[in-house]
């Protein structure tokens, strides 16, 4: 909403700024389309959006270059220092080049080639958010690329000693800085709310140490470790002088960070090419729940994948987002927020009707389909050890977990826990057990297609409201249409 009423001002700013037209001299019906006029908005922004998020200034480096796609150029020592020390000059940190640094920079150059590609792609789901909060406290913006060697830029990633998220917190030290954690919730993978006790516990660091190379190696090893270094190098006071007396994993933490922040840098004088990114932080929304829902229910309601809703929202351990105080929050393209947003009070209502008790006891009464191979395969009675009747699903090529569950009005996690599971995949010709007395299995009906005729006065985002889709959900339905120019009478497909 903040973003549209900037865009207005701004488009205000400009018509006044080229002259208006005198009170007496408007017509009654000179009137402005509020439908017409948001449509342009959200469009402008969605394509400003795209726009920016698409801008690939090393293509025209590596074209300039003349690199082929299989070249993997080096350079030479001196070439490494010189761009080192560009780097130092907009930098507080000591990026020195020695030995230790050139040699860890000639095996990223040579062995990690694939990984900064990959951390390139997803920088641009994170990066704007580590250097906004990273200037809010006043840290070196290059601090945005220690994430790159604590977690490859993955919020699910957990160390073998227990550190999770983007920021690799340790379960107490994250409590230290107000990350919490519960049976659906770890705030360590949240990346805003992680980024931000980053940044505390940085800050807290630089206050201690005075050099931020020292400030890597006690993030890194922690304080106390780091400490006991000083004290055994006779109270030294800088990284490289300390550094002898750190543990081995810390002792290249720093020469690591380096080599990171120098590659990712300079990537496209290595012909590295970042790899597609499927998401940039400036396409994405937010909004806050006022009930408990799972994710399940909103894949249902407005066609959101559950796999990408699960990625934009690492925060939540399992598929289900509990109702809080202060409210849940969820993140998504500004398309499916947006339709998420109109739609809330049904999404509560399709969470109720799958959800509840009632839903869940009561079996839903099926007709058999004699013609579906997918049979249910009936167990001849009772269950012998909880006296619950259940039945076998085979399961069908391309048939998921989420679509079987909602076949049958239970949830993923029963089904997981029925057939003792210890993740979602599953395969053609698996029998999978479900509680119940249902017979047989659904036949969903085939829906027909359906149109409506345009009014006086329609648009094509106000039918799109109107019949609970999203303007690319229409405009699927009818290819080739001009969503500029509807004609009365004319028919537009809405199923």
């Amino acid at each position: 909403m903040l973003r549209i009423k900037f865009f207005v001002a701004i488009l205000t700013v400009s018509f006044v700024g080229f002259g208006q037209t005198p009170a007496h001299l408007v017509k009654p019906s000179d009137t402005l389309n509020k439908d017409a006029f948001i449509n342009t908005i959200e469009q402008s922004f969605l394509l400003f959006y795209k726009d920016y998020a698409g801008k690939k200034s090393h293509d025209s480096l590596i074209a300039e270059l003349n690199y082929l796609p299989s070249d993997a150029p080096s350079f030479s020592d001196e070439v490494y220092c010189e761009r080192l020390e560009e780097m130092n000059k907009m930098s507080p940190f000591h990026l020195d080049c020695n030995a230790t640094t050139l040699s860890t920079i000639k095996f990223f150059v040579s062995k990690r080639r694939g990984f900064i590609k990959v951390v390139l792609g997803r920088s641009s789901l994170y990066f704007d958010l580590f250097e906004e909060k990273l200037a809010e406290y006043g840290l070196p913006i290059e601090l945005k690329y220690l994430p790159v060697i604590e977690s490859g830029l993955r919020p699910q990633v957990k160390s073998r000693a227990g550190a999770l998220g983007l920021w690799q917190f340790m379960y107490r030290t994250g409590l230290y800085f107000g990350l919490k954690e519960n049976s659906y919730i770890d705030q360590r993978m949240d990346p805003a709310m992680a980024t931000d006790a980053a940044c505390r516990y940085l800050r807290q660091l630089y206050g201690i140490y005075g050099d931020w190379n020292l400030v890597l190696a006690a993030y890194n090893a922690g304080p106390g470790n780091v400490n006991k270094a000083i004290r055994k190098s006779g109270n030294k006071t800088t990284y490289w002088e300390v550094r002898p007396f750190l543990p081995t994993e810390t002792q290249g933490y720093v020469p690591n960070f380096i080599a990171a922040a120098y590659l990712m840098t300079y990537h496209a004088e290595h012909n590295i090419i970042p790899a597609e990114a499927k998401h940039h932080h400036s396409t994405l929304d937010t909004m806050c729940l006022t009930g408990g829902v799972h994710m399940a229910t909103i894949e249902r309601l407005i066609n959101w994948p559950l796999d990408e809703i699960k990625e934009l929202n690492p925060i939540y351990k399992t598929s289900y987002i509990p109702q809080t105080v202060p409210s849940q929050c969820i993140t998504g393209p500004l398309d499916r927020i947006g339709l998420l947003v109109g739609l809330e009070d049904s999404l509560y209502v399709l969470e109720k009707r799958i959800y509840s008790p009632e839903s869940i006891v009561k079996p839903i009464i099926m007709v058999e389909d004699t013609s579906d191979t997918n049979q249910v395969v009936m167990n001849g009675g009772k269950n012998t050890t909880d006296n619950e009747p259940y039945f076998y699903h085979v399961v069908k090529q391309g048939e998921t977990m989420n679509a079987i569950s909602t076949k049958y009005a239970v949830t993923v996690e029963q089904l997981m826990e029925w057939n003792a599971l210890r993740t979602t995949n599953i395969y053609a010709g698996q029998r999978l057990k479900v509680k119940g007395e249902n017979k047989t299995v659904v036949q969903q009906p085939v829906e027909a297609k359906k149109y409506y005729s345009v009014k006086s006065g329609d648009t094509f985002s106000r039918i799109a409201e109107k019949h609970r889709m999203t303007q690319t959900q229409l405009k699927n339905l009818n290819p080739g249409i001009n969503i500029n120019r509807l004609q009365v009478g004319q028919r537009i497909r809405i199923r």
